[in-house]
């Protein structure tokens, strides 16, 4: 039987991945650019900016509430939606710490020898 081994991997580790994830398809990419762009933002308004189905953006939308990356509140038959910004930013140092740190060791280049 196998099992996920994510318990041998830190949480900031783990929150990287799921957020990696989240981020990997483009439509929630829009998804988040669409939000930012805007203070609020109703369901069928995404669903309208976006070349897919309603049913296609809500479920991109619950994918990145899952993770909290977005919050909505219903209002009545809608629902609107905006950014957890304190969330983004919290991943935002996290990536910027991950790549300078894989960007700054000894790596290999087209123009440097690898020692592979």
């Amino acid at each position: 039987m196998t099992y996920a081994k994510t318990a041998f991997f830190t949480q900031e580790q783990q929150q990287l991945a799921r957020v990696a994830k989240a981020l990997a398809h483009p439509a929630r990419v829009a998804i988040v650019q669409l939000l930012a762009s805007k203070t609020t933002c109703i369901s069928g308004d995404i669903a309208a900016e976006l070349p897919l189905s309603r049913t296609t953006v809500a479920q991109h939308l619950q994918e990145l509430k899952a993770l909290d990356l977005i919050r909505g509140e219903i209002d009545g038959l809608t629902v609107c939606y905006c950014l957890n910004t304190e969330l983004l930013r919290r991943v935002h140092q996290q990536f910027t710490a991950f790549f300078i740190e894989a960007t700054t060791s000894a790596t290999c280049g087209p123009d440097s020898a690898c020692a592979c």
